[in-house]
């Protein structure tokens, strides 16, 4: 009985990054069906932050889009993005232009 209850759960990971080069990774073990939106509960990273909630923040699972209503197998791994606050085109842009007026020599 015990065998055929751990083989209706599932073990998924919850990972959101608050700021840069700052991780929160959640382990969880949830029933089958679950979805996007129970892991993001059940991780409690929606309670910390609100803005979670938001539908202009993207979640997926191992780096692909996928809609919160999106189920889940066993060993996934959900995360949580932020809004990019500078277009890596621009980011690029502006690293070049000031690596070209750095002064050469010393």
């Amino acid at each position: 009985m015990a065998r055929a209850e751990a083989a209706a759960r599932l073990r998924v990971e919850v990972a959101f990054s608050p700021v840069a080069r700052q991780v929160e990774r959640c382990e969880l073990t949830l029933p089958q069906g679950s979805t996007v939106v129970d892991a993001l509960q059940a991780s409690g990273l929606t309670a910390r932050y609100p803005q979670i909630e938001a539908e202009r923040w993207r979640v997926g699972i191992w780096g692909r889009t996928v809609p919160r209503s999106e189920a889940l197998r066993d060993g996934d791994r959900v995360e949580v993005c932020r809004p990019l606050q500078v277009d890596p085109k621009e980011a690029r842009r502006l690293r070049q232009r000031r690596q070209r007026e750095r002064p050469r020599g010393g």
